[in-house]
């Protein structure tokens, strides 16, 4: 894909923030339009996340513009919000491979940028990050600055709080700011409060620790306007409070999307003494009406045609099985009232949406807080209460100690519904979903179930809502197979797999949705093939048939190698002293990069003719 830099004369001039720095402070406006028109232009043709780069244009601009990248160190939480980030620091006309097999990481990457300090994936890790940078900058004695860049979502999340609390502790000279694209401020409070951010950050309040407090106290418009509307009182008064408290000097909120008041401000701040806070206001999706309404939907979207109303309809599919299971927990709550359901900010993705409006009673959504979710369900559970956590594989990561701690040494009955385990694709190594299978399978008591399709994801939440102790199921990204969902009642024994079909010398045991590849190979190979379902406990029984009729044992599954399904089949043989030959497939021991499913899964040898091969390469050893 190309795109015509003539229709960008200024954006075209710019490789890298130097380039930007040599431009005159009039001419930022006319950069941000250009940048924004840019990243619409690139991205509806491209596909990738979207409206959260819309909604920090200006900010990104003003920052690149103030600071002396990369020497100065600049941090974005998370990074769905980086792309104009990348078109500035010589990434232009790379970004229509965004999120793409060897094209651009779809976060900030170390190895991508010097220009990336931190390569992120996850929520709320860059105030903690940049205040180990700002420490050991101090150490250095070179006079470099370090900015974070944090969402209003994000400082939800309780280590972003942990961060802020050692930060004003320690008093180290850094600059966070909130990019907060909820709160609305009306134009006139909104010019006022731009007004006051130059004079609190000017070298007249430098030092008054108390400045914002006390300057809203002796203007008498400040303060009418405030009492006029209750909104602007908390917005100007209540963080002030908040973060001053913590030991930061607050200043804001102000206008997200004025590029000149940010670059300003932002200078002023750049030399202020200590910890500093600028809460900036910005709306997600800005400068393209559709995403301004819907910054959920246009969050993260495929190529699309920006003159139309709607993103393009996809072809009909089968269910996906986040729908399989938002499905499940709503047929659940029809007859078990105690049902509880939590998720961690992620109720698009889990597929909660119908779930979250027919039962609102019954839904919590805890905001971006892993840890605080997996206990509050362990609470939910000793009070009686039937609770299921849906959660990302990658972000069960989040809450382990919990899921240790507060659910499994009590053997509190909680049922996990793990999404988008095994390879995810596009998003990269931060959102694969390599590991649950390792690190839930060590933990005592705990049930884990891997579904082959939409059936078996059904019967196993089923199961797992019956147990009286703590069960998992665990399912990919992407769609089932056609198969027929079960009646709420129905369930499966515990430790059961099954036999798919019946060969010689060779045994496949597949984990999950590996089945159908497995079975394409297991024809090819004229080999048997099972269905094992659990992971724990292991079906230990037909394991023992197998391996007295059967040359070679073969384990797959959409999980690391290392401690994963096979490492349980091999700990098994070992202990029973069994003579076997074993294969096991999976994810290698390294972290796996962006590519659709199908290019990760075939470079992995994780598609049929990839497990093909890898047996007949061990068989021939």
């Amino acid at each position: 894909m190309t795109t015509n830099l003539a229709d960008y004369p200024l954006l075209a001039q710019i490789d890298s923030p130097k380039d930007l720095r040599n431009i005159s402070q009039e001419q930022l406006p006319r950069i941000s339009n250009e940048l924004r028109s840019y990243l619409l232009n690139s991205v509806s043709k491209s596909s990738g996340h979207f409206a959260s780069g819309l909604g920090t244009i200006e900010l990104t601009v003003a920052l690149h513009y103030v600071y002396n990248t990369p020497f100065d160190h600049l941090i974005w939480d998370v990074g769905h919000q980086a792309y104009p980030h990348k078109i500035l620091t010589g990434r232009r006309d790379q970004l229509h491979t965004i999120r793409q097999k060897d094209g651009l990481h779809p976060f900030p990457w170390r190895e991508e940028s010097e220009y990336d300090t931190l390569s992120v994936g996850h929520s709320s890790t860059s105030i903690s990050a940049a205040l180990g940078l700002t420490v050991a900058a101090e150490k250095e004695g070179k006079d470099r600055k370090t900015v974070a860049v944090i969402g209003d979502g994000a400082m939800t999340a309780g280590m972003a709080f942990e961060a802020l609390n050692h930060a004003g502790d320690i008093n180290k000279d850094m600059l966070i700011i909130l990019n907060d694209n909820e709160m609305s401020i009306s134009e006139n409070v909104g010019a006022l409060n731009n007004h006051l951010a130059k004079l609190l950050s000017g070298s007249l309040y430098t030092g008054i620790r108390e400045g914002s407090k006390r300057l809203l106290n002796n203007i008498p418009p400040i303060k009418e306007l405030a009492s006029r509307a209750e909104e602007h009182l908390k917005g100007m008064v209540v963080p002030s409070t908040f973060f001053e408290e913590l030991g930061f000097n607050y200043i804001g909120p102000i206008d997200g999307h004025d590029v000149n008041g940010l670059v300003d401000t932002i200078k002023n701040m750049r030399n202020l003494k200590g910890p500093q806070i600028l809460h900036i206001a910005t709306k997600k999706g800005k400068g393209y009406h559709a995403a301004e309404q819907d910054p959920i939907k246009y969050h993260a979207v495929p190529k699309f045609n920006p003159s139309e109303a709607n993103l393009p309809k996809s072809k009909p599919t089968l269910p996906t099985y986040s729908q399989i299971f938002g499905d499940w927990l709503c047929k659940m709550a029809e007859v078990d009232k105690k049902l509880v359901a939590i998720t961690p900010a992620m109720r698009e993705g889990s597929g909660m949406v119908e779930f979250s409006q027919r039962f609102p009673e019954q839904y919590y959504d805890v905001a971006i807080a892993e840890q605080h979710a997996v206990t509050y369900a362990a609470g939910l559970a000793i009070g009686g209460q039937n609770a299921v956590v849906a959660i990302y594989s990658s972000f069960l990561q989040r809450g382990y100690d919990q899921l240790i701690h507060d659910i499994a040494i009590q053997n509190l009955p909680v049922l996990f519904a793990v999404d988008r385990a095994g390879i995810v694709g596009a998003d990269g190594a931060t959102h694969q979903g390599s590991f649950d299978l390792s690190f839930l399978r060590c933990i005592p008591n705990m049930t884990i179930m891997a579904p082959a399709n939409e059936r078996e994801c059904q019967l196993m939440l089923n199961t797992g809502h019956q147990l009286s102790s703590p069960a998992v199921v665990r399912y990919p990204r992407g769609n089932g197979t056609g198969a027929p969902l079960p009646n709420i009642d129905e369930t499966i024994e515990i430790g059961k797999g099954i036999k798919i079909r019946q060969g010689e010398k060779i045994a496949l045991l597949s984990f999950g949705t590996m089945l159908g590849e497995a079975h394409k190979a297991a024809e090819d190979l004229n080999a048997s093939l099972v269905d094992m379902r659990f992971v724990k406990p292991l079906d230990n029984q037909l394991i023992d048939e197998l391996t007295k009729t059967h040359q070679y044992i073969v384990t797959i599954e959409d999980n690391a190698i290392a401690g994963g399904a096979g490492s349980a089949v091999n700990e098994y043989l070992l202990s029973q002293g069994t003579q076997v030959k074993v294969i096991n497939i999976g994810i290698p021991d390294q972290f796996v990069k962006h590519g659709t499913q199908q290019e990760v899964h075939q470079e992995l040898g994780l598609d049929t003719q990839g497990i093909i091969t890898k047996i007949n390469e061990f068989i021939q050893r």
